[in-house]
C-alpha cells in the first residue's frame, strides 16, 4: 500500500495533507526517513509519524442521526456531548463530513478515509442532503420558487435545489451546498425563525429507522449510494 493511502486509513487526513507530512520529514518506515511520495508500506512495517507509531485501521465508514443539543465535533474542550461521544474507541480517528449546527439534528456520515471525506466535502461534488424544517409561523408558497433561484446571505450565494410544501409551517428543502447555518440563514431573510431542523438524507442513504444517538455501518453497496465506491 503506497504511504500517503496507509497514513489516510490510519486517520492523518486527506492524502495530500499525508504527503505534506513527508514533506516535512515526520514519516519513517522501519526507521527509515521517507522522502518518496511513492514508498509503499508492507506487511509487518513499522510506520512513525513525528516519532509515533501508526496502526491503520481497515476503511470504515458510519452514519450517525445527531440528536438535537450534541456539537458537531469529535471532541469538545467544554465538556459538551459531542458527536465523537457516541462511537467507541476501537473505532480509531473518525472524520466527519457535512457539519449539522447545535440545535439541529439529523444524519451526518463519519469516517477515517480522509480522502472520502475531502472528497464529499468539496463543493464540486455536490451531493444532494435533504431537510424537513418547521418555521414559527405558516410559510408563504409563492416564496419556494425564491428558495430555488437563490439569493446572498452571509457565507455567498445560497440556493435550494428543491423546496416543497409539507403543510402550514413545514417545509421540505435539499441542497448541495454547505454554508454554515444555511437553512436557518436562508429563511432568516424570508423573515422566518427556524423552529425545528433535521436532515433526513445524504444521497441516497436516508434515516430508515435509525434512532438519534445511534449509528450505521456503512458497505460498498451504500457508498455508491454518494456516487462514490471504493
Amino acid at each position: 500500500m503506497r504511504i500517503n493511502r496507509y497514513l489516510a486509513s490510519a486517520g492523518y487526513g486527506s492524502r495530500r495533507k499525508c504527503e505534506g507530512l513527508i514533506r516535512e520529514g515526520k514519516v519513517r518506515i522501519n526507521k527509515a526517513l521517507v522522502s518518496a511520495l511513492s514508498a509503499t508500506v508492507a506487511e509487518g512495517d513499522r510506520v512513525e509519524v513525528g516519532g509515533q507509531i501508526v496502526k491503520a485501521l481497515p476503511p470504515q465508514y458510519y452514519l450517525l442521526y445527531k440528536p438535537r443539543g450534541v456539537v458537531c465535533t469529535l471532541t469538545d474542550e467544554r465538556g459538551r456531548v459531542s458527536i465523537g461521544d457516541f462511537f467507541p474507541p476501537h473505532t480509531g480517528r473518525l472524520f466527519y463530513v457535512g457539519r449539522l449546527d447545535k440545535e439541529s439534528e439529523g444524519l451526518i456520515l463519519l469516517t477515517n478515509d480522509g480522502t472520502l471525506a475531502q472528497k464529499l466535502a468539496h463543493p464540486a461534488h455536490g451531493v444532494e442532503k435533504e431537510y424537513e424544517v418547521v418555521l414559527d409561523q405558516p410559510f408563504d408558497p409563492t416564496l419556494l420558487q425564491k428558495l430555488c433561484r437563490g439569493f446572498v446571505i452571509t457565507g455567498g450565494r445560497a440556493k435550494a435545489e428543491r423546496a416543497f410544501m409539507l403543510g402550514g409551517n413545514k417545509i421540505k428543502i435539499v441542497l448541495r451546498q454547505g454554508i454554515k447555518r444555511q437553512i436557518r440563514l436562508m429563511f432568516a431573510k424570508l423573515g422566518y425563525n427556524v423552529k425545528y431542523l433535521v436532515r433526513t438524507r445524504i444521497g441516497g442513504l436516508t434515516v430508515n429507522n435509525l434512532k438519534p444517538g445511534c449509528w450505521r455501518k456503512l458497505a460498498a453497496k451504500q457508498l455508491a449510494m454518494l456516487g462514490y465506491l471504493k
